[in-house]
């Protein structure tokens, strides 16, 4: 339960519309992992609720007029007709609104189908996905849905956000500004750079959602390079440490509701399951990094999950 003074009751509807929401973008993105035979599958099984509390609970986006169409690439920035910004389907900017910045390109398939879900990207836009001349790419970029800032090389997106907080504040506007990370980039240099001017400048308007599942390209992140303890390490630098069961909408959207303006920034640890929703996979641990069928025995498996997946939604 809430018990923070003056906080809204985060027990309500909206859960079940968030939980629908994580449902819808797990079903997606296995139904895109099964026509594409592979995709960032485990990144969307574990990340599918941290995004939906954020897209149906905790951020205040401008609305847009109706779900918008994903226009074909045209030019990265600097040519004369350059791809629009992915951050249009956040919708126009306004002082006492959010900002939401993506981190991890690797996530982009699961940040579309979330955006599909709340009516932010245009149905059968997804058709589209990873084909040449789209920005549905699977390694998403600047121009990409969602997307608003670009992510190569990874770990720049927290240095970049601590900028636009810290610029936010110095135009008295007082919306907050959301950043999205994987915990594997807590190995990236920069990161900690962030993470260490973000307390400097007290930037308090700053939330940061990690999706701790654990697992990176060559294996378990404990085995490749400890992070751990991250809460520890965040308090160390000065900021508000929140940690959470990452599958726990309410706990999601408390850990948001129980912040208060203090000079620290927040930064909720969300543990994932990277086989949430998919327990098929867990004999494949640690390495689900890129997921495909190789066997029949893993293609009637995926099309199992699918099935109790959009039976859930029907």
């Amino acid at each position: 339960m809430t018990t923070h003074p003056g906080a809204i009751d985060v027990r309500g509807d909206w859960t079940d519309t968030a939980n629908d929401v994580a449902r819808r973008i797990r079903a997606r993105v296995l139904e895109l992992t099964i026509l594409k035979d592979g995709c960032y599958l485990s990144q969307a099984l574990s990340s599918a609720d941290v995004l939906a509390t954020l897209y149906t609970r905790i951020l205040r986006l401008a609305p847009l007029d109706g779900p918008l169409p994903s226009e074909p690439f045209t030019g990265v920035p600097g040519t004369p007709n350059r791809s629009p910004s992915g951050g249009r389907f956040h919708g126009a900017h306004f002082p006492d609104g959010d900002r939401f910045l993506i981190s991890p390109a690797h996530y982009a398939v699961a940040i579309y189908a979330a955006l599909e879900a709340v009516g932010r990207l245009e149905p059968g836009a997804l058709e589209s996905f990873n084909t040449d001349g789209s920005t549905l790419e699977m390694i998403g970029a600047e121009h990409s849905p969602g997307f608003e800032l670009t992510t190569g090389s990874f770990g720049q997106a927290l240095s970049q956000s601590a900028g636009i907080a810290f610029a936010r504040r110095l135009r008295g506007e007082t919306g907050r500004t959301a950043v999205f990370l994987s915990d594997g980039e807590l190995e990236e240099g920069q990161t900690w750079e962030g993470v260490q001017a973000a307390a400097f400048y007290r930037l308090d308007s700053l939330m940061l959602f990690v999706d701790v599942n654990g697992q990176q390209v060559d294996g378990f992140t404990k085995d490749v390079m400890n992070v751990e303890p991250i809460d520890f390490r965040f308090a160390a630098f000065g900021w508000d440490v929140r940690v959470v069961d990452g599958h726990d909408v309410v706990a999601i959207a408390e850990a948001v509701e129980a912040k208060v303006a203090d000079g620290r920034p927040l930064v909720v640890l969300a543990y994932t399951d990277s086989a949430r929703g998919m327990p098929y996979l867990n004999a494949n641990k640690p390495h689900l990094h890129y997921v495909r069928a190789k066997t029949d025995a893993d293609r009637e498996a995926f099309e199992q999950a699918l099935a109790e997946l959009k039976g859930i939604l029907a």
